[in-house]
């Protein structure tokens, strides 16, 4: 049977945190675990995880951003899957069996990933999605039975919440730490992963709730500076033909990027997931 582990990283918001999980306790009927990465939080968090009994707590001392903290989740998961989620999300019912389903029936497919509001543009829903939580679960499920087992091959997918094969981690590494705090991690590893040899999925059928930015606005830096300094450091790596400016506000072809690569050069793209 399929095991999924369910990776959240936590920066303090314990009200986000408590509300994601307990809606995943509400709606995953799938084996499961849980690995939790807390960074440096100081509202309750580790106390309230510790006090669950069940998962893994990693406790960090220091805040170590979005990627190395994935990445210490990383190292522990044994699902066949992995499942990042933020913790200023809510999943909806049927959520993580329609998104197995989706890798599962193409084998090109390594990462999948749901429609949102708060997301960008590739994954965001054109009716504005529901009128509050608490249209959340019915909005969900009229939009499930309308997209049935409809979706697109995207050129990049979000990591608010995105399923993952364990063979793209093997084949690929973690996430790239030199985007920290967070911000332009998750569009390397997709590029990664397409460079690798997989496909990206976005499911029509699925909608996952993102509250958008939930960490970082607790974060005292700038997040307009953070975001493009990150660029800056995404346009050095990738050789983007664009200003660090015109990224982070227009954007960019992910695809670009991927038909100059010939091939996957492990000295290049791997991400080794480093021990600490």
């Amino acid at each position: 049977m399929v095991l999924v582990s369910i990776l959240i990283l936590t920066k303090n918001r314990l009200d986000l945190t408590k509300r994601c999980i307990e809606s995943v306790l509400k709606h995953t009927p799938e084996p499961f675990e849980f690995v939790f990465v807390d960074n440096d939080s100081d509202d309750g968090t580790p106390d309230y995880l510790r006090s669950l009994n069940f998962g893994k707590v990693i406790r960090n001392k220091i805040n170590r951003g979005f990627a190395g903290g994935i990445n210490q989740g990383l190292r522990e998961v044994s699902g066949d899957y992995i499942l990042l989620l933020n913790n200023d999300t809510v999943v909806t019912p049927h959520w993580l069996g329609k998104l197995l389903a989706c890798i599962e029936r193409d084998p090109n497919i390594g990462v999948a990933g749901p429609m949102s509001y708060h997301v960008a543009p590739i994954q965001r829903v054109s009716d504005g999605g529901p009128d509050g939580l608490e249209e959340l679960d019915e909005y969900a499920e009229r939009r499930g039975i309308q997209y049935a087992g409809k979706g697109f091959y995207g050129h990049k997918l979000t990591g608010f919440c995105m399923l993952i094969s364990s063979d793209v981690v093997k084949r690929i590494g973690g996430f790239d730490e030199r985007f920290f705090p967070g911000n332009y991690e998750d569009d390397d590893f997709c590029i990664r992963a397409r460079i690798g040899g997989y496909r990206l999925w976005a499911a029509e059928d699925v909608y996952v709730h993102h509250e958008g930015h939930g960490t970082f606005k607790v974060l005292s830096e700038d997040y307009r500076t953070l975001s493009l300094q990150n660029a800056e450091r995404f346009r050095e790596k990738w050789n983007v033909g664009r200003s660090a400016y015109e990224i982070d506000v227009f954007g960019y072809n992910p695809s670009d990027v991927v038909e100059r690569e010939t091939f996957f050069d492990p000295a290049r793209y791997f991400i080794a997931l480093k021990e600490g």
